[in-house]
């Protein structure tokens, strides 16, 4: 099966979220067709938590946990991304602000 390119995942993840009320925001652009996808993914501005894609225990595509398992802070998630975009320039960062954020990724990316 071929990868869909990650504009076009990032676009329509951003457009779903949105149209059920929630806000999303592109935090760093990576590259269009092969960048990888981190989340940042909140509900109402707290509880920031960490996704991306990569293969589940499977090895089949998956959304998976990624970062610190706690962020104190905006702040720390902030520096978290930038460490990992500084070491990846093709990494795309999206931040997502909607309940069940993971689920909303999962279902836009195929996983769900």
């Amino acid at each position: 099966m071929a990868r869909l390119a990650s504009a076009l995942l990032v676009s329509a993840l951003i457009r779903r979220v949105e149209q059920s009320g929630g806000s999303a925001m592109v935090l760093a652009k990576g590259d269009a067709t092969a960048g990888g996808i981190l989340l940042l993914t909140v509900e109402r501005g707290a509880n920031p938590r960490f996704f991306e894609r990569g293969l589940g225990p499977d090895g089949a595509p998956a959304l998976i946990a990624s970062g610190p398992s706690s962020l104190a802070d905006d702040l720390e998630a902030t520096a978290y991304w930038r460490r990992r975009r500084a070491g990846d320039g093709d990494l795309w960062v999206v931040e997502l602000d909607v309940p069940d954020g993971e689920r909303f990724a999962a279902e836009t990316f195929g996983f769900g």
